[in-house]
């Protein structure tokens, strides 16, 4: 199972600059082992406020103790609190094995929360239900949309978008035939230093160039 971890790092006053140092070195080591085990699929620096040091990361785990465990081996969890979000598989999701990443691309979190008007006629639902399946199996060839869950909550999914700039999002988001249904939150995404799929020490990952669309 999947899951999102909000990791948000507070540094006790008093700790020297040398043992910081030294935590977060074993925290980079022991980062790519986890990756290394198909435990760390992803790292992300979400936008920050000043003075906050938060990451975002995706897991593998099997179940809530499991990914407890995982979390708790992490060298900086000693300063950390995490905030877990139990992901579910979409039957639109790409699939973890096509995730690239494309040179010089931006990638953005979508929140959805979709309402299917009350007057939407059954026949009508599936028909847009079917555009909107085709709709994402383009946009996920097109190396744009990497990945989409569920989220808890009825209606809530999560999509993690890689595309050149926010207005581009915005134009992708609006061609999804869904997009009358849709309340989108968006926020950006920058490079972690221990990001698994950039720095090669995923398991199931492979840095991969390709052409943007």
């Amino acid at each position: 199972m999947e899951y999102l971890v909000t990791m948000t790092t507070r540094v006790p006053d008093g700790v020297s600059e040398a043992d910081v140092t030294d935590v977060r070195a074993r925290e980079a080591a022991h980062t790519a082992e986890l990756a290394g085990r198909g435990r760390v699929l992803r790292l992300w620096r979400p936008p920050l406020l000043p003075g906050e040091w938060r990451t975002l990361g995706l897991f593998v785990a099997d179940g809530a103790a499991d990914l407890e465990d995982v979390l708790a081996s992490m060298p900086l969890r000693i300063w950390r609190t995490d905030e877990v979000t139990a992901l579910a598989s979409h039957p639109n999701d790409p699939g973890r094995d096509r995730v690239a990443l494309t040179p010089g691309g931006t990638e953005f979190f979508t929140t959805f929360a979709v309402t299917v008007p009350p007057e939407t006629s059954e026949a009508a639902l599936e028909e847009v239900t079917a555009l909107e399946a085709r709709r994402v199996r383009e946009l996920s060839a097109q190396g744009h949309l990497m990945r989409l869950w569920r989220l808890p909550g009825d209606g809530k999914n999560l999509g993690h978008w890689q595309v050149h700039d926010a207005e581009q999002l915005q134009e992708l988001l609006a061609s999804l035939p869904m997009a009358d249904w849709l309340s989108v939150e968006t926020w950006p995404l920058t490079a972690h230093p221990n990001d698994p799929l950039a720095t090669g020490t995923g398991a199931d990952h492979r840095l991969r160039g390709r052409s943007r669309t």
